[in-house]
């Protein structure tokens, strides 16, 4: 997880907010490619060319996608292991 301080969340949070708000608006088909649009554009513009740079903006990715797995996927596939059974 990305523990910025209280401060700094409450400094993005609103931009963040504004950005979720735009994207729901859209047609389910069309959110992944539009969050895709934006992600793809942050990196853009906050990385500079070279590998140094875009080895941490795949690293950055990488860790939000495990934070991602670690926070909301695994605890929702707990509860269906519990609801259904493990494969195992």
């Amino acid at each position: 997880m990305p523990y910025i301080t209280g401060e700094e969340r409450r400094e993005l949070d609103p931009a963040i907010d504004m950005l979720v708000a735009k994207l729901r608006q859209a047609p389910v088909e069309k959110i992944d490619g539009r969050l895709n649009y934006v992600i793809s554009r942050l990196l853009a513009q906050l990385y500079p060319k070279g590998y140094f740079h875009y080895n941490r903006a795949m690293g950055v990715l990488a860790s939000a996608m495990q934070e991602f797995y670690r926070r909301r996927v695994a605890p929702y596939e707990d509860v269906k292991i519990s609801e259904n059974g493990d494969v195992y």
